[in-house]
């Protein structure tokens, strides 16, 4: 496994992707949706988003509830089964098919940007 992604500008990312960190107010089960996913309301301070997340592998409702997540916050909505999925909560595989989700190594406050 090696890196194979061609370099872009640095600037330029930093321009076009918006991370945020937000924390995880509530989860839900959806079970309208084809994969095996959570329904998040994720805080950022000025304003709670939603988003289908596939964290059901490695984490309960209440593991989830209160941690902070490192988000994607400015891709548009992509609608899921009728739910409209308002930022993309980003995560790692874990190497057995479930996905880690990204955290800041300590509590900021919601709606940092990470840069």
């Amino acid at each position: 496994m090696g890196i194979e992604e061609s370099d872009i500008d640095p600037a330029a990312f930093l321009e076009d992707v918006e991370l945020r960190v937000g924390t995880v107010v509530s989860v839900a089960d959806f079970p309208e949706a084809r994969k095996d996913v959570y329904k998040l309301a994720v805080d950022f301070g000025s304003e709670t988003r939603q988003s289908a997340a596939g964290l059901t592998d490695n984490y309960t409702k209440a593991e989830l509830e209160g941690r902070q997540v490192l988000a994607v916050v400015n891709l548009g909505t992509v609608n899921i089964a009728g739910f409209e999925s308002q930022c993309l909560v980003t995560g790692v595989d874990d190497g057995d098919g479930g996905v880690v989700h990204l955290q800041p190594e300590r509590e900021v406050p919601d709606g940092t940007r990470v840069y």
